[in-house]
């Protein structure tokens, strides 16, 4: 069956099993793989994708859930060749070692920013506590989601956010 995505802004046809988790399609049918396959169950977060502006576990996000719907994954956040301000402000603070959960941290925080643009410390641990850093770095992960968050408000009024208006 082919399945009509939206992905990163683009028209996507894809032929897959509709029942498909949407990490699947992602990776091995789009060449996406920033989406990192991780526990398989939903509870890592290394696979997080924005549909319709919401983390999602892609997963077990079945294929036909993403129909009609915006997929925002890793590689749609740069625009021009410039990082999207969670990505630099990750890289600004070494919040990552490994980098395997990087990009599902990033879209999980980027649905919380979206969000809320000025999340106090509770609510950044909250909104991220179904992500799991097997490196540690979590102080660096907030401090980066503050900076991302002051940067964001900054540039708000000059620059549409990605993954806001879905």
């Amino acid at each position: 069956m082919t399945l009509e995505l939206r992905v990163n802004g683009t028209p996507e046809h894809v032929d897959a099993d509709e029942s498909t988790p949407l990490l699947v399609v992602m990776r091995e049918h789009l060449g996406l793989t920033g989406c990192k396959p991780g526990c398989g169950e939903g509870e890592c977060g290394a696979c997080t994708v924005l549909l319709d502006g919401k983390a999602v576990r892609s997963c077990i996000t079945e294929a036909r859930r993403a129909v009609g719907k915006e997929v925002l994954t890793i590689e749609g956040l740069e625009v021009d060749g410039r990082l999207h301000p969670l990505q630099q402000a990750f890289l600004d603070n070494g919040a990552f070692q490994c980098g395997y959960c990087t990009p599902g941290m990033i879209m999980s925080a980027l649905a919380l920013l979206n969000a809320c643009p000025d999340p106090g410390e509770e609510q950044i641990l909250d909104a991220m506590q179904g992500n799991i850093c097997r490196c540690g770095t979590y102080l660096r992960i907030v401090r980066a989601i503050r900076q991302a968050s002051t940067a964001m408000q900054s540039a708000a009024p000059h620059a549409e956010k990605v993954g806001s208006s879905l």
